[in-house]
């Protein structure tokens, strides 16, 4: 059973969405926490939140994909508990956009802060974390990290990194005081797509917005309730939703022809058709 008691949780992406209720559910449990996020209003906002249930919670404005300032958000967190137990590399945005429209500086944006943020974090909190007695790193990956969609290449690309990263993480800390977790979300209602970059050629905003949140079963504190216990149950892939657990089905069982069975292609066939008849 897993102890939170005491113990120091770092959440990044706290101001919103899944790293928030993450946040507020491991300090209902007695946990201390240290939050980052580029959103600091939001952050000052679910302190205030947190320590009313009566534990200490650090709070700081960070760019995940600035390789100093996690080292030092790191070095702050660790002088002001001595000690660090748990690791949510939670932080992420989204880019929905084609291969031929999006821009390099996009694609490098976008990457920096899903992927290389996650890099970051792991590799400033790892000194910390194996001083911990039982220790957790958990990284954000995504449904999208098991299959592809069109218009997302780089969210796609990036989430299938973090996989790959904390897939090869987790061997290399075997045995040790560390236990890694990859986690998958399916649709979650969070405003990751609200936020999104979002090219006018590939789809328009609204309509998206409007289809993923019709499609978004899971709320984000399901889905910090469900990693959670994954994490209680020593799960090293922890699947996110009835669309998670289903589409990795599919994607095990068909890992040619995914895209044909669920529509993806056809889809983008009947766009380009579309378009070529206007």
């Amino acid at each position: 059973m897993m102890q939170y008691l005491g113990t120091v949780a770092v959440v990044t992406g706290a101001a919103s969405g899944i790293g928030k209720a993450l946040a507020l559910k491991l300090a209902d449990k007695g946990c201390h926490l240290a939050l980052a996020d580029k959103d600091l209003h939001g952050l000052e906002t679910l302190q205030q939140q947190i320590e009313v249930l009566g534990v200490e919670c650090f709070i700081a404005s960070l760019d995940v994909s600035d390789n100093q300032a996690f080292i030092t958000f790191a070095q702050q967190v660790n002088d002001k508990f001595t000690r660090v137990d748990m690791l949510f590399n939670n932080a992420g945005v989204s880019l929905i956009d084609s291969v031929e429209n999006q821009s390099l500086e996009d694609f490098h944006w976008l990457m920096n802060i899903n992927f290389w943020g996650v890099v970051h974090g792991t590799n400033a909190f790892l000194p910390y974390l194996k001083t911990s007695s039982s220790a957790h790193i958990v990284n954000i990956s995504s449904l999208f990290g098991l299959l592809s969609l069109p218009l997302q290449s780089a969210y796609n690309a990036s989430k299938y990194a973090v996989r790959g990263f904390t897939e090869a993480l987790k061997m290399e800390m075997a045995g040790s005081n560390i236990a890694v977790h990859c986690v998958h979300p399916g649709g979650i209602k969070t405003n990751i797509t609200n936020n999104a970059k979002v090219s006018t050629n590939a789809i328009q905003k609204s309509q998206l917005i409007a289809d993923f949140n019709k499609q978004a079963k899971t709320t984000s504190e399901q889905a910090a309730d469900i990693i959670l216990t994954g994490m209680g149950k020593k799960q090293r892939r922890i699947l996110v939703g009835g669309d998670a657990k289903l589409l990795d089905c599919i994607a095990r069982w068909f890992p040619s022809s995914y895209e044909k069975l669920l529509g993806f292609e056809k889809g983008v066939i009947n766009k380009r058709k579309a378009l070529l008849n206007k």
